[in-house]
């Protein structure tokens, strides 16, 4: 036993990886169908390792929690530009409310319960399930000239704060938003999520398991009758309107080519058509089904895209399906990271990526048309993530002086912002700069873990007496935080936005950044559809909330 300790004690990296492996394990463990999660679980094998006293150089932290914060902001960039656009103006002025509320709630309940700064961060970041505060917060305690015991201690009840706030923070928010949430609204969820699937079309998938054996779109052999000899290919398209039903090849003089609309049918001859499975089922009238297995033996692919071209920006997908979609489906829309459902008048944004299908020739044409290709490379741009973190860091330097306090973003805060910028450059430059979903990930976290795994090493050896001074009061406190913003969110945007419910719940659940309370409400909803009220205010909220760690520590300061 004594070997082991002293080997954690010098070689603190040994510690550090114990910590991630026993808090991942930790992280697992769920109550009903809630689960602790990687951060908190991390954060309590920390704090229980940490009791051997370990200490990690800080250099460890700031460099995870830099990659951290830019892999944040490159995953927003898009949508967070995007919502200063004015049509999503109500989107971002429910995440605008619902991050000053928490902010308010914060700083108030503070003052009443004389919390210092690093409580009152801690508290705001458990309750609001928002760990990058904790590492915004603690740049800005380190800034404070403070003597150094005094320095400790702050940083200290940060974690202490956040593991007592997160359990109950968490549970309520979801419990309120997906119970009491419809009640309020006087909604039923589920049937407005069913109306909407409906207006929504074939854009909804209700469930995230195996690929279905069933698909959309599907390909047939037809033997034409022989009123069909000497009409064109576009004719014989027409007759299927409103539908779209596009002929692939023909076979015709005892050759198969390829089809153009222009193309003249013979008598005899026969066509591979593309169209939804519904619109053949039950056979069509321009002939019989043959087995011709030359004719239907063309190549298929599915690519994603990622839409560049200006010119079909905030087009519907009609309007698009019309002019490039010929023989083309439209499996998925991900915006933001999150896969939407759609329809036929949903408007596309830049830096979406779409997943087309169909006949290779047909999907290479349209894939060109919209945008940029989005290969399966994994490689990741290092030359892009370190000039974006080095030059957020160099800007994140530069402070100005507010009431005698010196105020800057910090290198951290500065790795968010170009994050921002970058991701949306790559959005609108997607030759460059990729960082491969994998990657992302690791970044995104093993970024929060590491650094949330030294911050609960650092802090354990003070955590119980801090737990045993403000523990029950925090909970209550954190109770009054995760509710209030929530409710603050649907009143205003029952009475005052009029926003649907079930867009409501969304945007409310990405106003938290809380994914979830979105999985809650889509369980309830029995549907997507939340998600589409959800990407905008997640985006905006997650760069406000990072930026109240600073802005909690000097108002209680």
């Amino acid at each position: 036993m004594n070997f082991f300790t002293t080997s954690l004690r010098e070689n603190p990296e040994l510690a550090l990886f114990l910590t991630l492996a026993l808090g991942f394990v930790v992280g697992r463990f769920s109550i009903g169908s809630f689960k602790l999660g990687n951060v908190v679980g991390t954060l309590l094998a920390g704090l229980l390792i940490g009791q051997l006293g370990i200490d990690v150089p800080p250099i460890v932290k700031a460099v995870f929690f830099d990659l951290f914060l830019f892999a944040t902001g490159y995953k927003v960039g898009p949508q967070f530009f995007r919502g200063l656009g004015k049509s999503a103006l109500p989107q971002v002025a429910l995440a605008v409310v619902v991050c000053v509320t928490c902010l308010l709630t914060a700083y108030l309940t503070a003052k009443i319960f004389g919390f210092d700064a690093g409580i009152a961060a801690g508290m705001m970041a458990g309750a609001f399930g928002d760990s990058a505060i904790i590492g915004t917060a603690s740049n800005a305690i380190t800034r404070l000239n403070l003597p150094p015991d005094e320095t400790k201690r702050l940083l200290n009840n940060l974690p202490m704060a956040y593991a007592v706030t997160y359990l109950v923070g968490t549970t309520l928010s979801v419990w309120f938003l997906t119970t009491m949430g419809p009640r309020l609204l006087r909604a039923d969820v589920a049937a407005e999520s069913k109306k909407m699937e409906e207006e929504l079309g074939g854009g909804v998938e209700r469930d995230d398991g195996p690929v279905p054996a069933y698909r959309e779109w599907d390909f047939r052999a037809y033997r034409l009758k022989e009123d069909w000899a000497g009409r064109s290919v576009g004719d014989l398209e027409k007759s299927f309107a409103p539908e779209r039903v596009f002929v692939e090849r023909v076979r015709q003089d005892g050759h198969v080519v390829d089809a153009e609309p222009a193309t003249v049918l013979s008598s005899g001859g026969a066509v591979a058509l593309v169209a939804r499975r519904r619109v053949v089922s039950k056979g069509v009238a321009v002939g019989s089904e043959i087995d011709d297995r030359e004719l239907l033996d063309f190549p298929v692919t599915n690519v994603n895209v990622v839409v560049t071209n200006k010119s079909i920006v905030n087009r519907t997908i009609e309007e698009l399906a019309k002019e490039y979609g010929r023989a083309v489906a439209l499996r998925r829309l991900v915006r933001g990271g999150e896969e939407i459902p759609f329809e036929p008048r949903t408007r596309v944004n830049r830096g979406d990526l779409l997943e087309l299908a169909g006949p290779q020739e047909d999907v290479e044409r349209a894939s060109k048309a919209l945008g940029y290709v989005q290969g399966d490379t994994t490689a990741t741009d290092i030359v892009f993530l370190g000039l974006g973190i080095t030059i957020g860091g160099l800007l994140g330097l530069l402070s100005v002086t507010v009431g005698g306090v010196p105020i800057t973003l910090t290198t951290s805060g500065g790795a968010l912002i170009m994050g921002l910028v970058f991701g949306w450059l790559r959005s609108m430059y997607p030759t460059f700069g990729g960082i491969p979903e994998a990657a992302l990930w690791l970044f995104d976290t093993l970024g929060l873990a590491v650094f949330i795994g030294v911050v609960g090493l650092a802090a354990a050896p003070s955590f119980l007496d801090g737990l045993r001074r403000a523990g029950l009061t925090l909970l209550l406190v954190g109770a009054l935080l995760a509710v209030i913003p929530f409710l603050v969110a649907l009143l205003f945007g029952t009475y005052v936005l009029k926003m649907n419910p079930v867009l409501l719940m969304g945007a409310t659940a990405g106003a938290g950044t809380s994914t979830p309370a979105l999985r809650a409400v889509q369980d309830v909803a029995q549907s997507k559809v939340p998600v589409l009220g959800y990407t905008v205010p997640y985006a905006i909220a997650a760069i406000i909330m990072a930026a109240w760690g600073p802005v909690i520590v000097m108002l209680i300061h």
